[in-house]
């Protein structure tokens, strides 16, 4: 592996590592993908090993080197997947509710990446043994539309454009009660939740988070209130809908962390994304895909519309 060098200068003083690493290297490199070199002791600073968090000062010396893909040890499974789009370079995926997208925590099989290893034979590498194509990501239990990367190339370039937030995502989701305003932006910092570890929750010690929803139907029902919105995400935090959404006293129904109905309910999530636009990260060409709402929540709809209003 070839060794880089980067020197700081008096505008880097006070700015972490993993920030600054994502500043020179981020038109090439994502932000977790250099965080997890920095954390596997990729990077030095002036010599010595560093961790993400450590602070520049003006003249250090930034010294590291960047390990060839590895091959994917991932077995390829014949997993039913709705491929909406394919070329050269993407592949457009509607991912299903309860399909994690790539390995981790002990799950090797029965993904989404599993399941492009034996639609897709040309996936790029860049996303690490475990993501191959992966740029992005939906939660196991948010269904919908999702792109993968086919080579290098591309991988870099929607890797560049979901960071500088050039990419248009939106969502559908049905939540508990009227939603008030009926439209709105929530702006509410995100970060892990300080006392369960698999949560995320709104604090202010969290980062930059943008919401924007507006109400599409309202419920009012013998059984409870609901309604169906429409979000539009402007930066993409782990489970940033369903934080900001329960922050407003209006979580997702079917929601396994963040409401306290979902027992009484028995739904899956209801919430898919639903539109995704962006360029082609090597022609340019604007490109818009969009699907309806997923089954589960399109029962969900016929089943509350059925129930007498109040």
């Amino acid at each position: 592996m070839q060794k880089n060098i980067l020197n700081a200068d008096e505008n880097d003083t006070g700015i972490r590592l993993d920030v600054f690493a994502f500043t020179n290297l981020g038109g090439t490199y994502s932000r977790s993908y250099l965080q997890k070199l920095i954390d596997d002791g990729f990077f030095n600073l002036n010599g010595k090993p560093a961790k993400r968090s450590s602070k520049l000062k003006a003249c250090d010396e930034i010294s590291f080197s960047i390990p060839e893909p590895q091959k994917v040890s991932l077995e390829a499974e014949d997993i039913p997947i709705e491929i909406i789009y394919e070329d050269s370079s993407i592949a457009v995926i509607n991912k299903p509710y309860g399909m994690t997208v790539h390995a981790g925590a002990g799950r090797n099989s029965g993904t989404l990446v599993n399941a492009l290893l034996y639609k897709i034979k040309d996936l790029s590498g860049i996303g690490g043994e475990e993501r191959p194509g992966i740029v992005h990501r939906l939660d196991k239990d948010t269904a919908g539309i999702l792109v993968v990367a086919k080579n290098d190339i591309s991988h870099r370039n929607l890797s560049k454009d979901f960071a500088e937030r050039k990419i248009y995502k939106e969502y559908a989701a049905i939540v508990q009660g009227i939603v008030y305003p009926q439209n709105g932006t929530i702006e509410e910092k995100i970060g892990r939740h300080p006392v369960n570890r698999k949560k995320m929750a709104v604090t202010s010690s969290g980062r930059e988070s943008i919401t924007e929803y507006s109400t599409l139907k309202n419920f009012k029902t013998q059984a409870g209130n609901y309604t169906l919105i429409k979000i539009i995400l402007h930066t993409g935090r782990t489970h940033q809908i369903r934080v900001h959404m329960a922050h407003k006293n209006n979580p997702i129904i079917g929601d396994p962390l963040y409401s306290k109905n979902t027992k009484q309910l028995n739904t899956p999530l209801m919430l898919s994304s639903v539109k995704l636009s962006f360029n082609h990260p090597e022609t340019g060409k604007p490109m818009t895909f969009e699907i309806t709402y997923p089954d589960h929540m399109a029962k969900f709809l016929k089943k509350i519309e059925k129930i007498p209003p109040r």
